[in-house]
């Protein structure tokens, strides 16, 4: 997965703290930043472009954390990282998902973990 964007380094140390992925073989003046991913493919890769964003991204990532926290503190945790609510789409019922952008104001998805669309959390 490619992402174009103004400062790669910098994103992509943002993208690295909000996921978990190491930046690999990369240096922060590099026009390109590869994120791996542990499990293996797909990585994502930052990738200097000139001009900014201007309408919604066509493709982007979905988050659900799996070590332990809601959705919503997912949420907090990323909103407090730097992110900002695009959309909200949380239900009453606890179902549904936020709509988050970056530092750099590409959209991605917050979404339940694993154990709360099975019913399991505590």
């Amino acid at each position: 997965m490619t992402i174009d964007c103004a400062r790669p380094y910098e994103l992509a140390e943002w993208w690295s703290t909000a996921i978990g992925w190491p930046i690999v073989d990369s240096a922060p003046e590099d026009d390109e930043i590869l994120l791996e991913s542990p499990q293996g493919p797909p990585h994502v890769l930052f990738i200097k472009v000139p001009e900014g964003k201007t309408v919604k991204n066509r493709t982007h990532l979905d988050v659900a954390n799996n070590d332990g926290r809601t959705r919503d503190e997912e949420v907090e945790r990323l909103l407090k990282l730097g992110a900002t609510i695009h959309e909200d789409h949380r239900r009453p019922d606890g179902t549904g998902w936020v709509t988050l952008l970056d530092p750099e104001g590409n959209e991605f998805c917050v979404c339940r973990s694993e154990a709360e669309r099975s019913g399991s959390f505590i």
